[in-house]
């Protein structure tokens, strides 16, 4: 059995680093906020695609503009408008503060 001292059920969680930010709300309210603005745009493949965010819908179908691709952190290419299927999509961050 372990007998290591627990901490007392009444206390509370450490506070967030120094600089984390918490920020509450529904991902539909995040996604709605990042429209216009700078993201990275992570592949199932590992690739990262960066630009503004011009557009998505419910399937996370993306339409980025001033895009680059970015492979093992290397600019491989640039583009325009640049769509991306949702299927593809790992995840959205935003790439500038809220």
């Amino acid at each position: 059995m372990d007998e290591s001292p627990r901490p007392p059920s009444d206390q509370s969680p450490p506070p967030p680093p120094p600089g984390a930010q918490s920020h509450t709300g529904s991902p539909t309210d995040f996604l709605k906020g990042i429209v216009g603005k700078r993201v990275i745009v992570r592949l199932t493949s590992g690739v990262d695609y960066r630009g503004v965010l011009s557009c998505l819908d419910g399937f996370m179908n993306i339409a980025l503009e001033q895009t680059e691709e970015h492979v093992n952190g290397v600019v491989t290419n640039r583009y325009g408008d640049a769509f991306i299927r949702g299927n593809n999509v790992l995840y959205i961050s935003a790439a500038e503060p809220l």
